[in-house]
């Protein structure tokens, strides 16, 4: 919940579950001010013109990374399906994506752990790298979401390698593929919640709720990849390459709009006021 300077008044607070996403408050001059995660943690500070060209801001390369992420994870996974190209090749190029995603992941997690939880303020005085918040639902979709990108690390290193067999690749590169494939469906559960307010809906309005639905919609890809790339000891080959490739096409594609949508998204909070007067709650 927010933590209320001398003066404030909590009126009236929801969010899924026991987690907390939207508040009313009053001020100590009697305005009642409505308090929402997502748009609050997005806030960068002064608004400043420019929107795809912003290195000064952490959402800018939050976007970027996931970006330029998605896009080695789509060309490495379309090389693999249809292209005769070195298996060594489509190896580095998953574990470079897996590193930006990590990167661009951790960017996340330290925007979370370091915005100010009261109203109408722009960050915390002194920067902290971790923190321990698991009642917060941003700050849990950002933990589990950057375990999942280190899992992903394990797994596209350990798929470069050769001469495995069939245990080895379902322990060390599956096992980890599959593990870091559920904490970003867990991760993107969450964060969609966050924006909904509950644990679903549909606000086709909404950049916020784009972004959210593409990257949930990108994890279940992932997440049926993650199954068909099983290895089956009876015949030492997947359960299904094609679904496997198609899987993380898919997923790399939303995950790659979804990047995209998040420099508009942040301009767009930037300018918007600290904290605002209330408004209709199908306003996101």
């Amino acid at each position: 919940m927010v933590e209320l300077p001398d003066g404030w008044e909590r009126v009236s607070a929801d969010g899924p579950g026991p987690f907390v996403t939207r508040e009313v408050l009053r001020s100590p001059d009697g305005r009642l001010v409505e308090w929402r995660s997502r748009p609050h943690r997005k806030r960068a500070g002064r608004a400043r013109a420019g929107v795809w060209w912003r290195p000064d801001r952490t959402a800018w390369w939050i976007g970027v990374l996931f970006a330029i992420g998605s896009v080695c994870f789509l060309v490495a996974s379309m090389v693999s399906q249809w292209a005769s190209a070195p298996r060594s090749g489509i190896g580095v190029t998953f574990f470079v994506g897996s590193l930006l995603f990590t990167s661009a992941g951790y960017l996340q997690y330290a925007e979370t752990v370091n915005v100010d939880r009261g109203p109408g303020r722009r960050g915390r005085e002194r920067w902290r790298p971790v923190s321990w918040e698991p009642a917060r639902i941003d700050w849990l979709a950002a933990a589990v979401q950057f375990a999942g990108t280190l899992l992903f690390n394990v797994t596209t290193f350990e798929a470069m390698k050769r001469g495995l067999d069939t245990r080895q690749s379902n322990l060390r590169v599956w096992t980890p593929n599959a593990l870091g494939s559920i904490c970003f469906l867990v991760a993107s559960t969450l964060a969609f919640a966050e924006v909904c307010h509950r644990w679903t809906c549909v606000r086709r309005r909404s950049l916020s709720w784009w972004i959210v639905a593409l990257n949930l919609l990108g994890s279940v890809a992932f997440g049926v990849s993650a199954a068909a790339a099983l290895i089956e000891p009876s015949t030492n080959e997947p359960v299904s390459a094609a679904i496997a490739n198609a899987g993380t096409s898919l997923g790399a594609a939303c995950f790659l709009l979804g990047a995209v949508l998040l420099l508009p998204e942040a301009r767009a909070h930037e300018a918007a006021p600290a904290d605002g007067p209330t408004r209709p709650r199908a306003a996101v």
